[in-house]
Parts: C-alpha cells; structure tokens; sequence
C-alpha cells in the first residue's frame, strides 16, 4: 500500500494495532512516511517510537534524521543520549547512520563543542574513516567557524572524491573565506578531479563574493567543457556571479540562453539588474516572467522591491508591497518591510518611514531600525535620529552585534556630542566589541589582491602610496576638497585629511591604476557601505583618468564613468 498522506498512515496503523502484529513490514513503511515526508508527521513518528518496546537501530536513526531537518534539530541530539547511556540495553547503540544527521544538527544549532564530542565518540567507535561521516565532520566545523579542524579531516582523508572536495570547498565559503575556497578548487583542477555541479556551484560563490571575474571566467569554460551548464542551478550561479562581479551583460547573456528558467534564475537576474542601478530593466523583466507564467517567491518580491528602493519609486514600491499577498500569493516578511522602509528613507521621507515602522504588522528588527538611523544620520535629522536610538536600544541587539553601537557612536559624533560617543566606545569596550574591519579587493591577473584601511602589507605597498599621492594632485588641480566630515573623530584636520586618504579603496584603486593598461576598466568589491568622500573621488578619478571604475559595495553597484555615477548619487 502506497501512503501518500497521514490520513492513510493513521488508517494503516489502525489495521495493524487492530491485528496485533507490531512486527508488520507496513509499520516501518508508516513510520517513515510520517518521519521523513513533507506531507507527514514528526509528532506521530515520535508516538510510533515511543510505542516499540525495544526499537531497533532503523527507526532510532530514522527519527534522528527527521529531527536534523526539522526547525527543531536539538531533538535529534536529546533522542541520541539514551543511545549512550540506557543500561538495559532498550536502545540501539549509534552507528555509521547515526552521526551524519548528529552532525548535521550540530552545524545547524553551530554547536561546535557538542559536535567535538562527537567527533571524540565517532574516534573511539572506530568510524572515523567513513566517508559521509568524513564529510558531515567537514560541513559541521565549517558552519562552526572551525575550517582549520574541518581542513585537519579533509587532508587526513586517504582517498578524497568529488564530494571530498566539494565539501571542503562549500565549508570555506560558508565560513567567509572565498579566497582560500577558490586556491582549494584550482588544486583539486590541478590534482586532475573531475569536478559536478554543486562544486561548480560552491566556487561560483567563492568567485561571486570576492568579485573574481577572471576565474569565474574560468569555472565557466569549465562548465561548458564538462557540459552541465543546462543544469539549473549551475546557470542561475553563473548569473550571479556575473552579476555581483560588476559583469551584467555576460550575466544577461547567460541568463538568455537558459532554455527552462526557473523562479531562481528569474530572480537572481532581477535582483542583479536592480543592484546595478538598472531598475527599469529588472522591472520590465518582472513583468516578462509573469508573462511566462512563473510564479515568484518571497525572493523575487525582495529583488522588485530593491530596485524600487535603488531607483526611489516610492509609489511602486508601495504598489507591490500591498499587492503581494493578493496578487502574488507572497505574504510580506521583514525583508520586504525594510526595502520599503530603506526606500522611504532614502528619498527622505523620514517621518513617513518612522510612521511606517509604528504602523508595521510585524516586530520591526535592529537593521530595519539601524537604516533609518542612517538615513537620518545622511539628512542631517539628529533629533529624529536620536529618538530612533532609544527604539533601537530596546530591540533584542545581538550579543556581537557591533554595527549597532558604531552607528550609534557615529550619529552622536555628526550631532558634535563627543561625550556620549565616548560613553559608546566605552560600552563596546566593555562588551568586548569591535568595528568589523573594512576592506577592499581587486582581482589582476587571477590575483585576489585584499586591501585594508591605511594598509601597509602589500608586497607594493611604496609603490601605491606614492600612486595615492599623485592622483591627490591631479584631484586638487580639479578643484577636489576633502569631506573631513567623513571622519567622526575627535582628530585636526590634518590627520582627518589623511585618514580619508587611505580608505581601502582608494589604496585597491591606485593599485589598479598601476597594474592595469591606459582605458581599461577597474573592478573593485568593498565590504561595507563606501563614504560620500571615496565615493565624489571615484567620480573624479574616473574623469581625470579616464577610467571605468565598477565597484561593489555593501549596498549596490557603482558604475562611476566621465565623473558621473550611475546610483546618480543616491545610494
């Protein structure tokens, strides 16, 4: 009998109680269905284990696995301690099928102690050289912060396939190293493994974080050679690492040949037209998609609203904000709120972005708050800006939530209140807080070169600074002033100036101008949101040197070209 809901599992069980035979193969084939179908029951799964008086090891591992994919994972590690430590023998011991989907939890929950333990157990059970065991061990330390110990099981591995590499290669990207994940895919090239989809796919992020087009370029010709390029989430990769490398047209063309496009591959070009600053084409392409009957996600409704917010469409970003749940079938998360929120305030409709925020169906979070702070703190509105701050203040701030405080520190530093900016610093002092580092890449010769503020480190590092000094030159010849109101700190002028100055990337974009031929475009990616100094400097730079400069901040694309932007300075 086929069970294809729970309606059918319970009728099923009623039979088999009715008969008396717990032992009826049927029980295993309900069992799982409640377990693990998404049309089950967890809650019944569980009752069924309960009921057994001496279960063997399929269902407690069955259940296990439930509980790791479940949005409960901890279950799955409270139903393993009985496995340990039931003396009567009631309980299976764990087994190779055990502790993958034990892992599996742990990396969820990022429980890196508990995993360790695990780990220790899996040693002393002499099933440390399992394979998928192997792999869940890497995925585990990997979402954990912990790639050292995750590199430590892959490099012990006597005999590494696709899988090996992939995991490992995932891992490092999960855990915000790119570059070391793109060094590991160029050695597992080299080493002669042939690589599948979700490698491709895991560098392609590695590629698209870092803004390395070049290699990027690479993993694509080896999609086309390897011929898994018509997979779909191979080509909706390639889209957005074409995308987030400052490389739109190659990201469109990709995006046109894909025969079958799916909702992703829809929403990943949307969402790069719009954070390119072309907001009319990713709207258009919206409403191409309906036309093909494509139904969009909560994804798809964020990217729309993004490119409302980057153009300032305020009355279309309201349009299809209250038009979601009817006419899209896509109920509002906070996601969707805080690009109409962001969009409001950067059009400065301050007061109409607070009211919103009060008016909100759902809890407002700490960066919805956090931008309009912002934006209050950019339209010079200190009052509203501080009131928002007491708001901010009562919402749940995470524990290292650092971005919180220096945005505070900074709206008290624009208002002149260097007192109350100090009792901040003070504060993240004392919770062992630090301003996450800002840093700047560029990509030469399939280099990732990574820059960071008033750096010293770089192999040419003589040889940039004197480049600084010269584009300062030519900048004061056109008439550039810097904006020493960038720099919150109580410092002279002088030493602002030269703060400004050594902004990472500035220090990526003389690099540039170094390495790279007279009228050849230079690509930057920055990791936070770029200053309104570095950002008039680029425009200039770009006009006196006659440059295309793309660079990617935190926020959107930045096309700077004959002195102009393409946000139209509204970012």
């Amino acid at each position: 009998m086929e069970i294809t809901n729970m309606s059918q599992a319970m009728q099923l069980h009623a039979q088999i109680l009715k008969a008396g035979n717990q032992q009826n193969q049927n029980l295993s084939k309900l069992f799982t269905f409640s377990a693990l179908s998404p049309s089950g029951d967890l809650s019944y799964a569980r009752l069924i284990l309960d009921s057994f008086p001496a279960p063997n090891s399929y269902y407690y591992n069955t259940m296990i696995r439930a509980y790791s994919q479940s949005s409960d994972p901890i279950q799955a590690l409270r139903l393993f301690l009985p496995m340990l430590e039931d003396p009567t023998h009631h309980t299976p011991r764990p087994d190779k099928f055990t502790y993958p989907f034990l892992l599996k939890s742990c990396a969820r929950l990022r429980l890196t102690h508990e995993g360790k333990q695990l780990h220790g157990l899996i040693v002393k059970s002499g099933l440390e050289w399992d394979r998928y065991i192997q792999h869940s061990l890497i995925h585990m330390y990997c979402l954990g912060g912990e790639s050292g110990l995750a590199y430590m099981v892959f490099d012990r591995m006597p005999d590494r396939d696709v899988v090996s590499w992939t995991s490992m290669i995932d891992g490092l990207v999960e855990d915000g190293r790119p570059i070391e994940a793109i060094r590991l895919f160029e050695q597992m090239v080299d080493d002669g493994v042939e690589v599948n989809d979700a490698t491709v796919v895991s560098v392609l992020r590695a590629c698209a974080e870092t803004g390395a087009l070049g290699v990027g370029r690479r993993v694509h010709g080896v999609v086309e050679s390897r011929g898994i390029g018509l997979k779909a989430n191979v080509s909706s990769a390639l889209i957005d690492m074409y995308a987030k490398c400052g490389c739109i047209k190659s990201a469109r063309q990709v995006f046109d040949d894909v025969v079958d496009k799916d909702v992703f591959a829809w929403t990943t070009m949307i969402s790069g037209l719009a954070s390119h600053g072309r907001c009319q084409d990713a709207i258009d392409l919206f409403s191409k998609m309906q036309g093909f009957g494509i139904k969009p996600d909560e994804r798809t409704m964020t990217a729309v609203l993004s490119a409302c917010r980057n153009a300032g469409q305020v009355a279309e970003g309201y349009a299809y904000l209250r038009s979601m749940p009817n006419e899209y079938g896509v109920k509002p998360t906070i996601q969707h709120y805080g690009c109409m929120v962001d969009l409001l305030a950067r059009a400065g409709h301050l007061k109409e972005a607070e009211e919103f925020i009060r008016k909100m169906p759902i809890e407002p979070d700490v960066v919805l708050c956090r931008n309009l702070i912002w934006a209050c703190k950019v339209h010079k509105d200190n009052e509203r800006a501080e009131r928002l701050i007491i708001h901010l203040r009562q919402l749940k701030m995470g524990s290292n939530d650092s971005g919180s405080y220096v945005l505070i520190g900074n709206v008290y530093a624009s208002a002149g209140k260097w007192h109350d900016k100090a009792r901040v610093r003070e504060l993240m002092k004392q919770k062992g807080l630090v301003k996450p580092p800002g840093f700047s890449r560029i990509e030469l010769d399939g280099e990732i070169h990574e820059f960071a503020v008033g750096d010293s480190g770089h192999p040419e590092a003589e040889t940039i600074y004197r480049k600084l000094e010269e584009i300062e030159d030519n900048l004061r010849k056109e008439g550039y002033d810097p904006k020493l109101s960038e720099v919150l700190l109580e410092i002279d002028d002088e030493e602002k100036a030269f703060q400004l100055s050594h902004h990472s990337e500035k220090l990526a974009l003389a690099f540039g101008l170094i390495r790279t031929s007279p009228g050849s475009e230079i690509r930057i990616v920055k990791n936070l949101r770029s200053c309104e100094n570095c950002h008039a400097v680029m425009k200039l730079i770009s006009k006196v040197y006659q440059r295309e400069i793309i660079m990617r901040d935190r926020i959107r694309f930045h096309h700077f070209k004959n002195g102009d932007c393409s946000c139209r300075d509204y970012w």
